[in-house]
């Protein structure tokens, strides 16, 4: 018989950074947040989350997000903190610090972006590949959540990853999966432990952080 855990994760996009307005692909490069261009978005995203109560914040370790967090104040003292080396955005290799333009002509860019993201990037990674460590960090959390008895938990990452994770828990397509900076997605889910010793997330419920004003309405 299958044992049910319930589990409200809400993730959020870090917030602009100066290779987001220039559009350079920043993968797993430190690019810390840009000030003052990313106040405004950091602020409705603290206000967005002043109410809310979490067991357990998840964070990139990577310094825009560390920085987005401290921004948040979701991190309530005593609430368990962990930085995670598998929440970083997707490896980008070859092409990040680049523009568009710089990567249009070359054939295997143009073959990445046909396959929608499931080629290996030269250097880098595929979606496959980011797929894999985020189920290794799922079940990781399944775990924390059954011990501890976590049942709202905060996760600050990147585009990418809120992407794929988006694709998991609502199965929508590649180029539908994108949440803007300092916005995320919220997510009702339960995982289930079955007597083979497999589990898996199944999701009832996703909507948009912050809130979306019509759905307020």
């Amino acid at each position: 018989m299958a044992t049910g855990l319930n589990v409200e994760l809400v993730a959020v996009r870090h917030g602009i950074t100066a290779w987001n307005l220039e559009r350079r692909y920043q993968g797993q490069r430190d690019i810390p947040l840009l000030f003052p261009d990313a106040e405004a978005g950091l602020l409705a995203l603290r206000d967005a989350l002043a109410e809310e109560c979490f067991d357990a914040v998840y964070s990139s370790d990577l310094n825009r997000c560390q920085q987005t967090l401290e921004w948040s104040q979701a991190a309530k003292p005593g609430v368990p903190l962990y930085l995670e080396p598998r929440l970083r955005e997707l490896d980008f290799g070859d092409y990040e610090g680049k523009v568009y333009d710089e990567l249009k002509d070359l054939p295997h860019y143009r073959a990445w972006i046909d396959s929608v993201g499931e080629l290996q990037i030269p250097g880098g990674e595929s979606s496959g590949q980011l797929r894999d460590r985020l189920n290794a960090w799922l079940e990781e959390v399944a775990a924390h959540a059954r011990e501890h008895h976590y049942q709202k938990v905060l996760v600050v990452t990147h585009g990418g990853v809120i992407r794929e994770l988006r694709r998991r828990f609502e199965t929508i397509g590649f180029w539908e999966g994108i949440v803007h900076q300092a916005q995320g997605r919220r997510w009702q889910l339960t995982y289930l432990k079955r007597e083979d010793g497999k589990g898996e997330w199944q999701c009832s419920c996703s909507s948009a952080v912050p809130a979306q004003v019509s759905a307020m309405l």
